[in-house]
């Protein structure tokens, strides 16, 4: 049970009682003794009125026999009150441990009568589920309009703005190579506008696993002769001279493109640190662009060895000549992989080793990052990026040492 919602129950209760229960401890009774002596006082100064009006001759003797009579009466009568009062006002204090006692206990019952005890632990426990469903509910709102869009672009095929819909609609969906072709088609109808080169070209390197070389790099440039100061050509640009190891190229973009994101900004953490990696990856006295890297640079300082096998529940469920990427990712930061393997089916179960000679970029190497995803994918479509209905395995290590093992059990459907 949650511990704020009882502490506010108790302080509640506490309060409740701090209200009820002082009227009832307080005294309201006249003290006995004052009021019974001011009472007899009362009744003797009348006593001797009576004998003074007899000895004057004002009173007859039956008459000061009646009167007096009638004073003793009342003087009896009000001692006789006072006493009851005073018996009434200290035998109710008896209802206040009772109060006390059944407020509380009360309050409980109720709520675990006609409330919900476990209420707050199942919405924390639905929580995780709502958001499922509403990312599951999002994919089919998205499937529903890819729907729509390629109905309305049977009856009218020049509608650039339907065709970039669509292909946003498709990198959403993780379908690039659907999104590169959507893309193309908007470049065709629209020519060199900045914003469909820019999409065309990222699609087309998520198609190519990440890399930007060749067309895409074209598109990129091609962007950003246009609208210079474009934060995802800048960042593209800078990707791009680095895979082609044009690095003073890449800081120059990077640069540019840090000084127009906010300070302190995701994206900005981001290319800083891109920056600094490149700056101590190629601290030499040598020109960066003309640099020659050595063997013994490129030695992998880091490597993984990832042993990989099919579950028994998913070897009916593939074929053997389905494609397995085996692959390392950061855990936090850019998508791209940063050490790849290809191999089919009928190759497990398989021993790989993972290390920074695979670097698809330099600057995207295992050795940069402090943890990375190792995961293992069967794709029956042979793309590299998931689809729907792949089969994956996974391993997060959160510290990266060298001459690592993992074993991955490829077990899940996507």
């Amino acid at each position: 049970m949650n511990a704020v919602y009882w502490s506010c129950v108790v302080v509640l209760i506490i309060i409740a009682l701090a209200i009820l229960l002082p009227p009832l401890w307080k005294k309201r009774e006249i003290e006995d003794a004052d009021s019974d002596q001011r009472n007899i006082n009362i009744a003797q100064d009348r006593a001797k009125e009576l004998k003074a009006q007899l000895q004057a001759g004002n009173l007859t003797q039956q008459d000061y026999d009646e009167q007096y009579g009638e004073l003793e009466l009342t003087l009896g009568d009000d001692l006789d009150i006072q006493q009851q009062q005073s018996q009434a006002s200290s035998q109710g204090r008896w209802v206040i441990p009772v109060i006390a006692l059944s407020i509380p206990l009360f309050s409980v019952l109720c709520y675990f009568s006609l409330g919900e005890p476990d209420a707050l632990i199942k919405a924390e426990m639905k929580q995780p589920q709502a958001q499922a469903v509403a990312q599951g509910q999002a994919g089919q709102d998205i499937n529903a309009m890819v729907v729509q869009l390629a109905q309305r672009l049977k009856e009218n095929p020049n509608n650039a703005k339907d065709w970039i819909m669509l292909g946003r609609s498709f990198k959403y969906l993780k379908q690039f190579q659907l999104a590169a072709n959507s893309f193309k088609k908007a470049y065709e109808i629209l020519g060199d506008e900045p914003e469909v080169l820019l999409h065309y070209a990222d699609a087309l390197a998520m198609v190519n696993n990440g890399s930007l070389s060749g067309k895409p790099a074209e598109l990129v440039f091609k962007a950003l002769e246009k609208v210079p100061d474009d934060v995802t050509g800048l960042w593209l640009a800078g990707m791009a001279k680095a895979e082609e190891r044009d690095f003073v190229s890449a800081l120059k973009h990077w640069d540019k493109l840090q000084g127009i994101l906010p300070k302190g900004s995701e994206p900005y953490k981001q290319v800083s640190k891109l920056i600094v990696t490149v700056q101590q990856q190629n601290s030499t006295d040598k020109p960066i662009q003309n640099a020659e890297v050595s063997t013994s640079e490129t030695a992998a300082t880091i490597s993984i060895e990832v042993q990989v096998d099919l579950s028994a529940t998913i070897k009916d469920k593939v074929a053997s000549t389905d494609t397995v990427f085996i692959y390392a990712k950061a855990l936090t930061g850019p998508p791209m992989p940063l050490a790849i393997v290809r191999k089919q089916v009928n190759d497990l179960p398989i021993s790989v080793t993972l290390d920074d000679n695979m670097a698809m970029m330099p600057t995207m190497k295992l050795s940069n990052f402090k943890a990375v995803k190792v995961m293992a994918r069967v794709s029956k479509s042979g793309s590299a990026m998931p689809q729907k209905g792949d089969f994956v395995g996974s391993v997060d290590l959160t510290q990266l040492l060298e001459n690592q093992s993992v074993v991955i059990v490829i077990n899940e459907q996507i």
